[in-house]
């Protein structure tokens, strides 16, 4: 709804304040064994307690049956069409690191990956290894080299690494080298235009070259590259909305992509009560904070089922904080659905709600995918979520005479 034609005659500047915590992989599906989801199997009494007293509702990111990254998911929640406004996840990455990409340099996001004797994956995430481990692994792949491209490989955290192109004429519409499963093995990037040809021969040289310096390891003796992306330009999250935006985010991409959108990135620590110390800390400074739990989604991720409704309630003991704050509108979303009995993002709407002193339940009797859907806000875009935030924090005035 940022592209909303008169968007600009109807937000207002208010001292308000708006929370949104994005809770990443949120949703989730029913247990074959118990007829659950993760967040029906989690204890949650504040959230439930809270859902008591909100508007409920379930997003679609993107669209009914599609599964988005979560850099749409995000953009959606934010207000931009993910569709129009698409972010590659090599740009939030770097971004997120504080990498400068003027000039047109081109940005993908690696994964250390692990592959048998044959070449087939059996690992796309090396077993999650540590920084500790991976970030001379980084330094090894920064020296190497490729005729008309300067490369640089950096790392972002734990298994994943930046790769950044720069050069004449370097186009960004390269296929990754991820193939999304395991058995088989890594892709060959190819050019998706005839402007990205070098970039892509570029990519192919790196990861033969790569899979050389690795070669001799058990784990973590490949990598995959996804998401070629250029920085865009896109409307500021901040002027269009009338916002003092800030972000409290520990993950690289989630700050990058808050940056590219205009918010200002709160320094942090990695875990979630530590993002809650830098909300308590900064409170007064802004009107619109942007809060990010990960825990949930990479749980998901793994399959985990019980892992991921413990890091839920984890979550869930820590809202208080949160509400102690007393913010005149709270939103609780997710940007996508992980549910772990598949092991990965899905296309299932992700539970909503909306909290603010014009709530005051709705027959919600806990947070969870049922529940919610059961809610007066009904299933809606995710697009519509920041206009929904904006209007029970008072900043919206009445559109049209």
């Amino acid at each position: 709804m940022i592209d909303f034609p008169h968007i600009g005659d109807i937000c207002r500047e208010t001292p308000s304040k708006i929370v949104m915590l994005v809770v990443d992989g949120l949703g989730g599906l029913a247990h074959p064994a118990t007829g659950r989801s993760e967040l029906e199997a989690a204890r949650l009494p504040n959230l439930d307690e809270l859902a008591g007293r909100s508007a409920c509702g379930l997003t679609d990111p993107v669209a009914p049956g599609i599964t988005p990254g979560s850099g749409p998911g995000h953009m959606a929640l934010f207000g931009y069409d993910p569709v129009r406004h698409l972010l590659g996840r090599g740009v939030l990455e770097a971004v997120g690191i504080g990498v400068e990409l003027a000039g047109g340099a081109v940005a993908a996001r690696g994964n250390f990956a692990t592959v048998d004797s044959a070449g087939r994956l059996t690992d796309r995430r090396a077993g999650r290894i540590p920084t500790a481990q991976s970030a001379p692994l980084v330094e090894a792949l920064d020296r190497i080299r490729a005729p008309g491209v300067e490369l640089s490989a950096l790392p972002v955290r734990d298994y994943r690494f930046v790769l950044v192109m720069r050069g004449s004429g370097l186009g960004a519409a390269v296929s990754g080298t991820d193939p999304q499963e395991l058995g088989v093995p890594p892709l060959e990037a190819r050019p998706l235009d005839d402007a990205s040809a070098a970039t892509a021969e570029a990519v192919n040289r790196f990861v033969r070259a790569a899979v050389e310096v690795l070669g001799g390891r058990e784990t973590a003796n490949s990598v995959l590259l996804r998401g070629f992306s250029k920085l865009p330009r896109l409307p500021s999250f901040g002027g269009v909305y009338r916002l003092n935006p800030a972000a409290v985010a520990a993950y690289p991409m989630y700050r990058g992509l808050a940056r590219v959108v205009g918010m200002k990135v709160l320094e942090t620590g990695q875990t979630f009560s530590e993002q809650l110390d830098t909300l308590e800390e900064r409170f007064d400074e802004h009107d619109f904070f942007f809060l990010h739990y990960k825990p949930a989604d990479a749980a998901g991720e793994d399959g985990d089922f019980d892992a991921k409704a413990a890091r839920l309630e984890e979550l869930d003991a820590l809202v208080p904080r949160l509400l102690d704050l007393r913010p005149d509108a709270l939103v609780v979303a997710g940007d996508h659905s992980t549910p772990a009995v598949l092991g990965g993002h899905s296309w299932h709407p992700a539970p909503l709600l909306v909290h603010s002193a014009l709530t005051v339940g709705e027959g919600v009797d806990s947070f969870s995918e049922r529940a919610c859907g059961r809610g007066s806000l009904g299933r809606l875009p995710a697009t519509s979520v920041m206009m929904l935030a904006l209007a029970h924090a008072g900043k919206l005035v009445k559109f049209g005479p």
